[in-house]
């Protein structure tokens, strides 16, 4: 039995006419029904340049990726660390230093015990109770806040803010004051009379700044 003849199809098409053929033929959605997502592209793409870097970090880092991580997570717990021990020694300091403590006194009887400690002798205690009267007084004529918490350093920089002619003493006592009481400096009879002359100087100044409300005197 002999073969059938092989029919031949004519092929005319030019390259032109191909390609644009294929192109249509790929546009079937047959044929991305299982692409990803445009999403899933975009995670790719930032997963792929992560990799670069870590890989790059990895290759300068000692010990590889290893140290890498081991780095990673010593700069964490030194953050951690930091963000625990640095508040609470702050706010210790802050309040271990505070300037007024426990039941609140008026100007004058603090005045009284500093006169008191200084007949007696008592230099440091007369300097601590002196620059108490100073900044109670200030409270007293409401040109500070009350604020039991606040430092000598703190009283100091407010009030010379508004009493700009005892800025400078005010900040020369807070210093004697810091000095003696946490710097182991001796006090002395010299300190007490300063610390005099600042309590005078601010019960005399008046407030040269036109914001303050509520000032009696």
């Amino acid at each position: 039995m002999s073969a059938l003849p092989r029919a031949e199809v004519p092929v005319d098409i030019g390259r032109d006419e191909a390609r644009d053929a294929a192109r249509r033929e790929l546009t079937d959605p047959v044929y991305h029904r299982d692409d990803p997502s445009l999403l899933q592209q975009g995670m790719t793409w930032l997963l792929n340049r992560l990799d670069e870097l870590l890989r790059g970090a990895g290759e300068i880092s000692p010990g590889g990726y290893a140290g890498l991580i081991v780095l990673g997570v010593l700069a964490v717990l030194a953050v951690v660390a930091i963000r625990l021990t640095i508040g609470p020694i702050a706010r210790n300091r802050a309040e271990g230093r505070a300037l007024h403590t426990g039941t609140p006194r008026q100007a004058a009887e603090h005045r009284s015990a500093a006169d008191d400690h200084a007949a007696r002798g008592e230099w440091a205690d007369a300097i601590r109770e002196r620059l108490r009267a100073i900044v109670r007084s200030l409270e007293e004529r409401d040109l500070l806040e009350v604020r039991p918490g606040r430092t000598a350093d703190e009283a100091a920089i407010e009030a010379g803010a508004l009493l700009p002619s005892c800025d400078a003493g005010l900040r020369e006592a807070a210093l004697t004051f810091d000095d003696v009481w946490y710097g182991s400096r001796r006090a002395t009879a010299a300190m007490d009379e300063q610390l005099r002359t600042v309590d005078a100087d601010t019960a005399a100044a008046r407030p040269s700044l036109p914001a303050v409300a509520g000032s009696r005197r």
